[in-house]
């Protein structure tokens, strides 16, 4: 039993964290076929439609708690919306300008920008760690910049990634407030279905898409809907719930050389030289930011707000 309670967790984190990382490639690949928004769209609805089952299922087996009502039901989806809506929308469109390792690189500059909005909003400061990791986070986020004097990389592609990290940033940060007053599949759930909502204007354009898309789009769909969506998700809430916060977000840190690993095999796409060491920094950078002052003080907010996508 007890090797049980060690090893399920963590077997649900890796399982994240490889999700996770796939749906940068599975957004590359889709992204040459759908629009950044009939791609969202699209994966949102099967998203849903996979969450919406799994709830279906879980209250017949067990009883949940109360539906959210009210404000808290308005904050969720305004949540899901930003969460589920936005976010994707820009990373949709920076990886049209974007490799997928180059992509996962400047979005993991996102538990930075949580540490700095839990500093303005949840009263936990700004100590010298977060500041000078928010430098060396900077400064890597201007050296994959620098590539596109080479013509590396899009500068457009670039701030749509920063972009994406600060919608994901924001996003990690008032979930943490939902999460202290409504379980996490309910919360996961309406935030998706809201997140659709949001999204049905790019309705006709996936329509018409898929009508002259190959299947292999139509399956990238699919897969980024059900696995990195709705399963990783879940698998998450799974480890989260069964061991520490900071413990379990330490394995987030592999996420993008996964990336860049799954995007060498599938695609036949590496990121530049100076985005990998650009790359490298943001990773230190947010490694020195996050860093608890001592073991018994991890920030949860941070340590919860490591990845996804």
């Amino acid at each position: 039993m007890s090797l049980s309670r060690q090893t399920l967790p963590l077997a649900a984190a890796v399982v994240t964290v490889v999700l996770w990382a796939s749906a940068f490639v599975g957004i590359r690949a889709a992204g040459h076929e759908l629009s950044p928004g009939a791609l969202a769209l699209g994966r949102m609805l099967v998203g849903s439609l996979t969450l919406t089952t799994i709830v279906l299922v879980v209250r017949v087996r067990r009883p949940m708690a109360p539906f959210p009502q009210g404000r808290l039901l308005g904050a969720i989806a305004v949540w899901g919306a930003a969460w589920f809506g936005l976010y994707n929308l820009a990373l949709n469109a920076a990886e049209r300008h974007l490799d997928a390792g180059t992509a996962a690189l400047l979005v993991n500059v996102a538990p930075v920008v949580v540490a700095v909005l839990a500093g303005l909003l949840l009263g936990e400061g700004f100590p010298a760690r977060l500041l000078v990791g928010m430098a060396v986070a900077v400064a890597g986020v201007a050296l994959i910049a620098t590539t596109t004097s080479s013509g590396g990389v899009d500068l457009g592609g670039v701030l749509l990634g920063l972009l994406a990290a600060l919608i994901y940033a924001g996003a990690a940060v008032a979930q943490k407030r939902l999460l202290a007053q409504a379980d996490s599949l309910t919360v996961t759930w309406i935030g998706a279905v809201a997140g659709t909502l949001a999204l049905l204007p790019y309705l006709p354009a996936l329509l018409d898409e898929l009508e002259t898309a190959p299947a292999s789009a139509s399956a990238a769909v699919a897969y980024l809907g059900v696995f990195p969506t709705a399963i990783a998700f879940l698998t998450w809430g799974y480890a989260l719930s069964r061991t520490t916060a900071g413990r379990l977000a330490a394995a987030t840190y592999a996420a993008p050389p996964i990336v860049v690993l799954l995007s060498w095999a599938l695609l036949g796409e590496l990121p530049a030289p100076l985005a990998l060491a650009g790359g490298a920094l943001c990773l230190a950078g947010v490694a020195v930011a996050t860093r608890p002052a001592r073991p018994s003080a991890t920030p949860r907010v941070t340590a919860e707000a490591k990845t996804g996508v």
